[in-house]
């Protein structure tokens, strides 16, 4: 095992993975020791179509030895092909775009956007929201990553978590009643705005808030809030968009279309690809008030040629309905483990973007429950996250690439299994 102490710690207070990684392919990497574990986070939530994808293994080669970087001002064929190619996977209006690195960096530069059009400045997002770790993208993180920084962008202020399985305000029947809790958290945002309001940033899904999908017709009222106050939604589909959910984009399930959307991780499937996709009107705006987001790698061509190769596998090998389907099989057999393991609270999500949510009925400590059953997956095989968040119970955070095998989902759920098995006994 390599000495990772020249490294610098950036997880908080956690560490590296204990194994080093030499290789990956497909739905698995491999250790240095030549062990293999089957890759349930697809990475960092990026690799949608596996690891080391010939396709696009065969698009980088070629491209890097043609044309990899530009000066910032340059476009390129992939560039121009990439933009044509995202629009025409979106609804009108989303039809200008802009291609940048990172998730963090597409937010920062949606926020820009938003506050240089609106005039405003204030930035509403979800308690337990992720959206980055840069400054705009910071000060609208609420998960994590707060504490003993210095003061955040002012602005920004939070909104309830629609949370069904942990809800907050509930009806007669005791069921999460996100309609008054969406009325109370704007009550909230109206009295703490100074009369500058400029977006609502929000992620369909919540992915590090514990997978927690917006029921359905909450996005539609959230967009009318927003509209109402003269904000613009922008949704954060960093890791919801591109077929992983069994749409190309969670917002198609609620027919709302943002203001402005982003995009990264998978559109470049695994590498530094990010968007930023808006309407005509909002992007001439914009220009006529002097936007400015130049960045060293804005519109570079090698990431571009990959992000045309992704669209192209996803189009072709059609995997939004091949999501719907593997999403289908692994929740089914998640439930199934949720019958026989009474540790297991809640299964969510949608498509190959599960959430379990363990709990700990002798009223232990569900963090240390998941932190063990995390462990002991490794150890049989699988590589699972856990998503612990103060005052809450673990959630894994299930996110197989959209190319697995049905045999590779169900490989999944038993080794899933025998470790909940190990664990709890």
């Amino acid at each position: 095992m390599s000495d990772s102490r020249g490294l610098i710690r950036y997880s908080g207070r956690g560490g590296f993975s204990p194994e080093i990684i030499e290789r990956a392919e497909g739905s698995s990497v491999f250790t240095t020791d030549g062990r293999e574990l089957l890759d349930f986070t697809s990475g960092q939530m990026s690799a949608i179509l596996g690891h080391s994808h010939p396709e696009i293994v065969r698009c980088v080669r070629e491209q890097v030895g043609r044309l990899d970087h530009l000066y910032s001002g340059m476009l390129s064929p992939p560039v121009l092909e990439l933009a044509e190619r995202l629009v025409g996977t979106l609804p009108e209006p989303l039809d200008r775009v802009m291609f940048l690195t990172t998730g963090a960096e597409a937010n920062e530069a949606a926020l820009r956007m938003a506050k240089l059009v609106t005039g405003g400045h204030e930035v509403v997002s979800f308690a337990r929201s992720w959206h980055g770790m840069t400054q705009a993208a910071a000060s609208a993180t609420y998960s994590a990553g707060r504490t003993g920084y210095g003061p955040a962008v002012p602005g920004n202020v939070a909104l309830p978590v629609p949370d069904r399985f942990r809800p907050g305000i509930v009806d007669a029947d005791g069921n999460l009643d996100w309609r008054r809790q969406l009325d109370l958290g704007f009550d909230l945002v109206d009295a703490q705005s100074v009369g500058s309001p400029a977006a609502c940033l929000v992620e369909p899904i919540l992915s590090s808030g514990g997978v927690v999908d917006l029921p359905p017709g909450y996005l539609a009222a959230l967009r009318d809030k927003c509209h109402e106050r003269g904000m613009l939604l922008v949704l954060d589909e960093a890791q919801t968009g591109l077929c992983r959910t069994g749409d190309w984009y969670a917002f198609q399930r609620d027919g709302v279309v943002p203001d402005i959307l982003t995009l990264s991780k998978t559109l470049g499937a695994g590498l530094p690809l990010a968007a930023v996709v808006t309407s005509a009107e909002i992007e001439e705006r914009a220009h006529e008030r002097g936007f400015l987001f130049f960045t060293t790698h804005v519109n570079d061509p090698l990431p571009a040629a990959v992000g045309n190769t992704v669209l192209e596998v996803l189009e072709r090998d059609h995997l939004d309905v091949r999501a719907g389907e593997l999403g289908e099989r692994l929740r089914a057999g998640l439930l199934d483990l949720g019958e026989r393991h009474p540790v297991i609270g809640d299964v969510r999500g949608r498509g190959l973007l599960v959430g379990l949510e363990l709990v700990d009925p002798s009223g232990g400590e569900a963090e240390k429950l998941g932190a063990a059953v995390t462990r002991r997956c490794a150890d049989l095989g699988l590589h699972m996250n856990i998503v612990q968040l103060p005052g809450m119970g673990g959630t894994f955070r299930i996110a197989p690439p959209l190319t697995a095998t049905d045999a590779e989902i169900d490989r999944g759920v038993a080794i899933l299994d025998a470790a909940l098995t190990d664990v709890t006994a």
